[in-house]
């Protein structure tokens, strides 16, 4: 993976960038990523495109989500919620991470903090354990960092960069060059 730009971003969010790009290259199946707000704003995503597994599957079958990081945003903070609300009307406490198993891959979501989550959306054949143990590694190295300023400076980098949807992690582009 091309490391993206992050020229004009704090030490906290180039942190964050480096663990999420760590995690994409580092296990292997990963389709796409996303860390996402409490409030269902997309902060973080990969570049699935990037990934040679990824782009690999992607030419042997169709792969989702359909259209762009923010897809997977989405999908992620509706099953948060949605676990949320199943966990308050079974007394069951915080929910820490939700998996759901399909025929042509899975999803992980597991809480980072304050209600912020990382959704992971895995091939088919992915190590599931593989996934989860990274995921774990990657909330207990991003949870303390992700304060309220930190999700406002990268939900800012998200709405300045004019790239197409989801083409890289998000980051704010040095005007008048190249990524």
């Amino acid at each position: 993976m091309t490391a993206p730009s992050t020229f004009g971003l704090s030490s906290e969010a180039r942190n964050l960038h480096w663990l999420l790009t760590n995690l994409v290259e580092e296990v292997p199946g990963l389709l796409s990523v996303a860390v996402v707000s409490s409030d269902g704003l997309l902060l973080l995503s990969s570049d699935p495109g990037r990934n040679a597994e990824a782009r690999e599957a992607r030419e042997e079958r169709p792969s989702g989500p359909k259209g762009s990081a923010a897809d997977l945003a989405t999908i992620v903070s509706g099953i948060g919620s949605l676990t949320i609300g199943a966990a308050k009307l079974m007394d069951g406490g915080a929910v820490k991470q939700t998996m759901v198993a399909m025929d042509e891959g899975s999803l992980f979501v597991m809480s980072i903090s304050d209600g912020s989550l990382l959704g992971v959306h895995g091939s088919p054949d992915c190590d599931m354990s593989v996934v989860a143990y990274h995921m774990a590694l990657f909330v207990g190295r991003a949870g303390h960092v992700l304060t309220p300023e930190l999700r406002i400076e990268l939900r800012k980098s998200y709405e300045t960069e004019d790239g197409p949807e989801g083409e890289t992690v998000s980051a704010n582009k040095p005007t008048g060059s190249a990524r």
